[in-house]
């Protein structure tokens, strides 16, 4: 959504623009409201303002009423625009789930991907999963020895019966099917204007010899919220957040 995105880009860039002269007209409203030198040294908006307000020895009260309330209102829409926190929540089903992770066992891990019919860029998001997985398992200490293969496209079922078989020649078999990993944005969802960030949602299917079945179940990762947009530059880094949420590997 290009053109949606470049709105409010420019309709962000405004709202700086009237923050600053805000900021440079009326350093401060009156008692009741927070001091602005803090405002925006949280923000980073106004970066020479601190410097400036050291060099201060005395602050102009005079404001109107109806000046304090723009600024208050422009500050409240930057804010809501770029500086809300984003939150992160793991979602597992069936849940709970104990540990996959065996840091005494040899593991070969298969993965997969499972996109949706009308997904975009699947060969930056694939790379982006098998970065992830590597490091993930190179650095979290899972399993004493691990192996990685990327199964080519098959049905799940076939992927279920390679799988199976694998388990003959490893201590312990993990398939994962990749099903969302990229950014959500949604424009207009709330009075924060924009609410975003990123998703991982991972099938895993767990196989071990002389276990009858697989153990089944689907990790959803998101990291966002209000006000927040997220590109691709952190799929890898949220590839292994999602890992580790549903991998639970020890505690290093």
């Amino acid at each position: 959504m290009p053109d949606a995105c470049g709105q409010l880009s420019k309709l962000k860039q405004n709202i700086e623009a009237d923050f600053a002269e805000a900021v440079d007209e009326h350093p401060m409203c009156p008692a009741s409201t927070l001091r602005i030198q803090d405002l925006a040294i949280a923000k980073g908006t106004v970066q020479s303002f601190s410097t400036r307000a050291e060099a201060t020895t005395s602050w102009n009260l005079q404001m109107s009423t109806m000046r304090c309330s723009r600024f208050l209102s422009l500050l409240a829409v930057l804010f809501a625009v770029g500086g809300c926190a984003s939150t992160t929540t793991v979602q597992l089903d069936p849940s709970p789930q104990e540990p996959v992770c065996a840091v005494s066992a040899t593991a070969l891990i298969l993965w997969m991907p499972e996109w949706r019919a009308d997904q975009k860029d699947v060969l930056a998001r694939e790379a982006a999963a098998a970065d992830g997985l590597s490091k993930f398992f190179e650095r979290s200490g899972c399993f004493e020895s691990v192996s990685i293969e990327r199964l080519p496209l098959t049905s799940e079922e076939a992927a279920q019966v390679a799988a199976a078989d694998a388990t003959k020649r490893n201590d312990k078999v993990v398939l994962i099917a990749v099903r969302e990993l990229g950014p959500i944005v949604k424009i207009g969802a709330s009075a924060a204007l924009v609410e975003g960030g990123t998703e991982v949602v991972l099938g895993v299917s767990e196989f071990m010899s002389g276990m009858t079945g697989p153990r089944t179940f689907t990790v959803q990762w998101r990291s966002g919220g209000p006000g927040v947009v997220k590109g691709v530059a952190s799929l890898p880094q949220d590839m292994q957040a999602a890992l580790a949420a549903g991998l639970q590997p020890p505690v290093r």
